[in-house]
């Protein structure tokens, strides 16, 4: 018989109480649909300059490598207060596009989860 017990000795007859496990898988399921949703997002935003500027150029990658370089040049060539602009406006674009990325998919976020957690309903047999 042991004298004395350490926190170890019931690991493997623990288990969380039944109340406790839906609500554990809850919210990873939902933790793992925001960040599914916030990452898809964010590849969305970071993709559209890119389709943008392919559109512009015509899908020719030359004349859109030759833009880009144009326009580093004129960022290298301005002054601080311009560059400091520039960045800001970028800034507010990102942030804008990003808000209006996330306001059109979310409807669609949230009712993929309502519909994901709603609780089952219970089938009735038909014994007829």
């Amino acid at each position: 018989m042991a004298f004395h017990q350490t926190p170890f000795d019931h690991i493997g007859v623990w288990s969380p109480p039944q109340r406790l496990l839906p609500f554990l898988q809850g919210t990873c399921f939902v933790l793992i649909e925001a960040s599914r949703f916030a990452v898809t997002s964010l590849l969305i935003v970071l993709g559209l300059p890119l389709f943008a500027f392919l559109f512009l150029a015509g899908w020719d990658l030359g004349l859109l490598f030759t833009q880009l370089g144009n326009l580093a040049d004129h960022y290298r060539e301005a002054s601080a207060i311009r560059r400091i602009a520039f960045s800001q406006d970028l800034q507010g674009v990102f942030l804008a596009t990003s808000l209006g990325v996330l306001l059109a998919r979310a409807p669609r976020f949230l009712k993929r989860l309502e519909t994901a957690l709603a609780p089952a309903a219970p089938r009735e047999t038909d014994n007829g």
